[in-house]
């Protein structure tokens, strides 16, 4: 009898080991992301600074800047959807700062029928969070360059096509403001955070095994008294 219940157990014992393992990791990356997710909120809280071409990506994500300049008129669009004002397109400006250095604003949502319309090329000032994007993946297709149409903003190829530095800012706030275009202000509740679900997924699936196991167990030990 021993012998034949050895199976049962070593395999319960080993899948509910590994599922509750994976359950654990999620619980740490829970709260990994949780802290990340702290952090954020605390520097997209935090009074804006002036914009710096100093600024690193390791040092300066997500911090609040301000910027005075002029947009160029030259705009990349990306198309996109799930957003706060919808689908449109996602305004990437060639933006003239005031000391000449040409940087990208991420100015906001345009309208899909408003593509054609005149952007407002005058002075402006405007209060935005430093970004350096990774809406890019290996399934993103390539921009339609002639449409002028992008699938994701991609800091470094924006910056070459449009002749700037490789500096992203979102707007938040723009006066004066372009009529075309709401502001999609950086928030981290866009931010997924999904390591919650995760974790009871592998817990569950672990007392799901558990209990299998026993039944197996059970199955075994009646198949012998018979």
């Amino acid at each position: 009898m021993l012998r034949k219940l050895i199976f049962p157990i070593l395999l319960g014992v080993a899948g509910c080991g590994v599922l509750v393992s994976l359950g654990v990791w999620q619980v740490q990356r829970l709260a990994w992301k949780e802290n990340i997710l702290t952090e954020l909120d605390a520097r997209l809280s935090g009074a804006p600074t002036p914009f710096s071409t100093a600024a690193t990506e390791d040092a300066d994500e997500y911090t609040r800047v301000t910027l005075s300049g002029t947009p160029a008129g030259d705009e990349l669009h990306v198309l996109t959807s799930g957003t706060a004002g919808g689908t449109g397109y996602r305004v990437i400006s060639k933006f003239m700062l005031d000391d000449g250095t040409a940087i990208l604003v991420d100015l906001g949502l345009l309208p899909l029928d408003a593509k054609e319309a005149a952007p407002l090329v005058a002075p402006m000032q405007i209060t935005g969070t430093l970004l350096w994007p990774d809406d890019q993946n290996s399934s993103t297709p390539d921009p339609d360059l002639a449409k002028n149409i992008w699938f994701a903003r991609n800091t470094v190829a924006m910056a070459d096509v449009l002749g700037t530095e490789s500096f992203m800012v979102v707007a938040s706030t723009a006066t004066p403001s372009d009529p075309r275009l709401t502001p999609l202000p950086v928030e981290t509740s866009g931010i997924k955070n999904d390591h919650l679900e995760y974790a009871i997924t592998w817990f569950s699936l672990a007392f799901v095994w558990a209990i299998m196991t026993l039944f197996l167990i059970f199955r075994t030990t009646r198949q012998k008294d018979a």
